[in-house]
């Protein structure tokens, strides 16, 4: 009876075991494709930025060609993109405004989360439930009504423009960092109350040297905003004056503008090359912080 069981265990551990490899094969193969699928285009845009072909009358395709891998390699594009349009100034704009906005940003931010984290007052449920009510409605809705009331303070076409929009809204994207706030034990809160600190107090010597990976994720996701954003800043900032525009503005203008004729293609893969390494960058040495920030930040949010 014994040596039954035994057999039968034996077989059923090894059924188990066969079912566990065929999924674990089926997981990395459904991996690898999607991989492959994320990598291609990306690739792709890599591929053409140094695509450096000539046509039979020695001039440079800058045009979407038949074959994926280039025949020639080089620079040329990138000389062009700086020497042919604005990108050197697209390039500081978006820099300067992307600077600023993720200060104010961040401060709004953070302060808001611990305001909603640590202090109770009257409406404050009211505030949260109002908080989750408008982060279900995308930001371009509010877009016409913006551009007007700018418009009635004459700043559009202005960076400040840009870095109010950005940054005006900022303190209503406070949950992640509120769920962060929430892990801090209050104790310590009462504690530096009862010694006779005040809320900033608690705020910038306290909560803020314990909250490195949430300050880092609140930043990174403020900096990079304007980098990505082209609806608002199409809007704000117009299309008659090309050297005030932001990257995405300008390399859509450079494609499907006065140029879009033109062998511009490579010329726009190169420009998007350059635009995704600071963001790449600081994500890569950030991720570390930037991964501790969003999961401490979820469990209670």
């Amino acid at each position: 009876m014994s040596t039954l069981l035994k057999k039968q265990s034996s077989s059923h551990y090894k059924s188990v075991k066969k079912q566990e490899r065929r999924s674990t094969i089926l997981a990395y193969v459904t991996l690898i494709v999607l991989t492959i699928i994320w990598l291609y285009p990306m690739v792709w845009i890599i591929l053409n930025a140094f695509r450096t072909e000539y046509n039979n009358q020695g001039q440079l395709v800058g045009i979407v060609v038949s074959h994926y891998f280039p025949k020639q390699l080089g620079f040329e594009n990138f000389v062009r993109l700086f020497q042919e349009t604005y990108f050197a100034n697209w390039f500081i704009n978006t820099l300067k405004v992307s600077s600023v906005s993720f200060l104010i940003s961040t401060i709004l931010t953070l302060s808001v989360a611990y305001v909603m984290s640590k202090l109770e007052f009257k409406g404050r449920k009211a505030f949260l439930n109002l908080a989750i009510i408008m982060g279900l409605f995308p930001g371009f809705m509010s877009m016409i009504a913006i551009y007007y009331i700018l418009k009635a303070f004459n700043l559009t076409q202005t960076h400040v423009a840009l870095m109010l929009v950005y940054s005006a809204g900022a303190g209503l994207n406070f949950y992640i960092a509120k769920g962060f706030f929430d892990i801090i034990p209050n104790s310590l809160v009462e504690s530096a109350r009862l010694d006779g600190a005040t809320n900033a107090q608690i705020f910038v010597k306290i909560i803020l040297p314990l909250s490195k990976p949430i300050i880092i994720y609140t930043a990174l996701l403020a900096f990079t905003a304007p980098w990505m954003d082209f609806i608002f800043a199409r809007v704000i900032l117009g299309e008659t004056n090309p050297e005030l525009h932001t990257v995405a503005v300008g390399l859509y203008y450079m494609m499907y503008g006065e140029r879009a004729d033109s062998n511009v293609f490579t010329m726009f893969a190169a420009g998007s090359l350059i635009v995704a390494v600071p963001i790449v960058t600081l994500f890569l040495s950030m991720q570390r912080y930037y991964i501790e920030g969003v999961t401490a930040g979820a469990m209670k949010g």
